[in-house]
């Protein structure tokens, strides 16, 4: 006997109550996406999805299967026949395959589901355990802290047994909590914002605004890079690259030096709200990766000036976290090493030494007021490019490797 399926715990989807299923089928779905070409089938069964392996490639599974958002924890499984002799057999072949770390104490929790098979809970786990005890030497029971606890769940049509736990990312499946607009540089924050955004259920679409020739070609890629490895935990981002040099030039000719950041990032939010407001968008709020007190443009103040432009509703998931906790993240996600490589953003350019740091709304609005800044929103919209990134890239779309 060896493990023939994975089983997958969905956690905090028990929670949702009649809404459960339509979780329970999103996360399916997205476990399918991110397996596909992987010769395995995908079942859904109350509480729990079952997936079917096909072939040998369980490593390259379970690693996939670490960054699917909804899933609480897995484990490899193995299914047999709902009779006793083939749930004792099966447990001790899942103890001994379990075995390439050191095994001396054990425990066996059984659980029963299907209320037709004939032997309760409790009066199965001694009748494995004690077959267990039989079969091997130098092996105990410990009830308290095993070395592995075997696990058994009998269903209608099969029980699985399991030994070991991997824990999964948690969250939402991605896709049940509406679509977001996330205002992506190619810096630290942007991209940790979007991961965590998308860790409640949430798609993420990216806006990155550029400015030629002040920004490069490279800036570009960069950004495309990060989007692709944020690809591995949804499959498929849409990426709006914004040409933003005639808004950032008639900015810093138009507007006090000290209100040029407040103003710039008022017409992010401007652009970014049409483009989420349109129908083929369909999103619902603003992602960005601002931290409460990081920079100039970011502190209350000035979140007050900014957010009043725009009556969608700004997500900030790292308002209150310090940089060194966004750092660890973004290494553990593997956007880390993309941002930090010497390409800037266009927020880098045209940098005052000295913005407000308490900037005022009606300041803000009178600034304005002194040109069609209406007009230039309007035409970013109009030339802003879109391009579609996938966790799997095409043959045509040029590796990060090949650029730096």
């Amino acid at each position: 006997m060896k493990y023939d399926h994975i089983l997958v715990r969905v956690g905090e989807l028990a929670l949702k109550g009649k809404n459960r299923s339509v979780f329970e089928k999103a996360l399916a779905s997205n476990i399918n996406v991110v397996l596909k070409g992987y010769d395995i089938k995908v079942h859904r069964m109350f509480g729990r999805i079952m997936i079917e392996l096909h072939d040998a490639r369980e490593d390259e599974i379970i690693e996939k299967l670490k960054d699917v958002f909804g899933i609480h924890s897995f484990s490899l499984a193995l299914k047999v026949e709902n009779e006793l002799e083939a749930i004792q057999k099966g447990a001790l072949a899942a103890l001994m395959d379990s075995r390439n770390q050191p095994v001396r104490t054990f425990k066996v929790t059984a659980k029963r589901p299907n209320k037709n098979f004939p032997i309760g809970s409790q009066s199965l786990n001694p009748l494995i355990g004690g077959y267990v005890l039989q079969n091997t030497e130098d092996i105990t029971v410990n009830v308290h802290e095993p070395d592995v606890e075997i696990r058994v769940e009998v269903r209608e049509q099969a029980t699985y047994i399991t030994c070991g736990n991997i824990p999964g990312a948690g969250g939402l499946p991605v896709g049940t909590g509406g679509k977001v607009m996330l205002m992506l540089s190619g810096g630290i924050d942007s991209p940790v914002a979007g991961y965590l955004t998308m860790k409640r259920g949430v798609k993420i679409n990216a806006i990155h605004f550029h400015s030629p020739p002040y920004t490069n070609e490279r800036a570009k890629e960069k950004v495309k890079e990060l989007v692709r490895i944020l690809t591995k935990y949804c499959g498929t981002i849409q990426l709006h690259l914004v040409p933003f040099t005639e808004m950032q030039t008639t900015i810093h000719e138009k507007v006090p030096g000290d209100y040029a950041m407040t103003i710039m990032r008022r017409m992010m939010m401007r652009i970014s709200e049409k483009i989420a407001n349109n129908q083929k968008q369909e999103a619902l709020a603003i992602t960005t990766g601002e931290s409460l007190g990081q920079v100039a443009s970011q502190t209350l103040h000035s979140m007050n000036a900014i957010n009043e432009v725009t009556n969608l509703p700004i997500i900030r998931p790292l308002v209150t976290m310090d940089k060194l906790e966004v750092i660890e993240i973004a290494k553990k996600i593997g956007t880390y090493e993309t941002s930090i490589l010497p390409f800037e953003d266009c927020c880098t350019i045209f940098l005052p030494p000295n913005s407000k740091t308490r900037p005022r709304r009606e300041l803000a609005n009178k600034f304005e007021g002194n040109f069609d800044f209406a007009s230039l929103v309007d035409k970013a919209v109009a030339e802003t490019e879109v391009i579609t990134i996938r966790n799997q890239p095409t043959k045509e779309e040029q590796s990060v490797d090949d650029l730096f």
